[in-house]
C-alpha cells in the first residue's frame, strides 16, 4: 500500500514532530513526512525537520493582511505537494473555515489535556490548578472550533500530591509521543470511523497486520 503523504505544522520546539520522525524510522508510522510548516522562523521544529531531510518551510504571518489569505499560502504549499494528512504538533495558530473544510477529516491535533476539559492554551497549569487527580493527552481530529473536534486517543497521566505544573507537563509529553503517531497511523490506514461525535476504530486490514 502506497504511503500517504504527512505534513506538520508546529510552532515551538518540535518535539511531538520528532516523536513522529523517530516513530517513522522504526518503522511504527508508515508515512512519507512530505514537509514540515512553521509560522515562526526561528522554531526548532525547522531545524528538526531539516536534520531529517524533510522539506521546513517557514510561513510569516506578518506577510499575510488576513487571516484567511495566510491559511490560502499554507493551503497552496499542501495542495502543490499532494498531502493526505495534516499533523498539529505544538502548532499554535487557529486554523480558519477554509483550510478545515479544504482537509476534511484529515487534519489531527495533540492537546496537552483530557478534553473536553481545559481547551485552549497552557491546558497543564488549568488542569493542575483545577486540582485534577488525573490528567492526560487527547489526539483528536480538527474542526472549525477550538479543541472541539472527534476524539481519536487518550491517554491518561496521575497528578502527584508533589507535582508542579512543569513536572505535570513531561509526564504527560511521554504520552503524547506515544499517542500521537499511533492515532496518524490509524488514518493513514483509514482506520477511523467518524459516528457524530464518536470515533470508532476499525479493525486492520490483514496486510495490514
Amino acid at each position: 500500500m502506497e504511503k500517504k503523504a504527512l505534513a506538520v505544522l508546529a510552532s515551538g520546539r518540535g518535539t511531538n514532530l520528532q516523536a513522529i520522525l523517530d516513530a517513522v524510522a522504526a518503522g511504527q508510522l508508515r508515512v512519507d513526512v512530505r514537509v514540515v510548516i512553521s509560522d515562526r522562523g526561528d522554531a526548532p521544529a525547522l531545524d528538526r525537520a531539516r536534520q531529517a531531510g524533510v522539506e521546513a518551510i517557514f510561513v510569516n504571518p506578518r506577510q499575510y493582511s488576513t487571516r484567511r489569505d495566510f491559511d490560502r499560502a499554507l493551503i497552496a504549499i499542501l495542495q502543490e505537494r499532494k498531502i493526505d494528512i495534516i499533523a498539529l504538533a505544538g502548532y499554535m495558530r487557529i486554523l480558519g473555515p477554509e483550510f478545515v473544510r479544504t482537509f476534511p477529516r484529515r487534519i489531527v491535533n495533540i492537546h496537552p489535556a483530557l478534553l473536553p476539559a481545559f481547551p485552549g492554551l497552557e491546558a497543564q497549569t488549568q488542569a493542575w490548578r483545577y486540582g485534577v487527580k488525573i490528567a492526560g493527552c487527547t489526539v483528536h481530529f480538527v474542526d472549525e472550533g477550538v479543541d472541539t473536534g472527534p476524539i481519536i486517543l487518550q491517554a491518561a497521566v496521575p497528578v502527584l500530591d508533589d507535582d508542579t505544573p512543569e513536572t505535570l507537563a513531561a509526564r504527560i509529553l511521554v504520552e503524547e509521543h506515544r499517542i500521537f503517531p499511533q492515532a496518524i497511523q490509524l488514518l493513514a490506514e483509514n482506520r477511523l470511523q467518524i459516528e457524530g461525535r464518536r470515533v470508532r476504530i476499525l479493525p486492520a486490514a490483514p496486510d495490514q497486520d
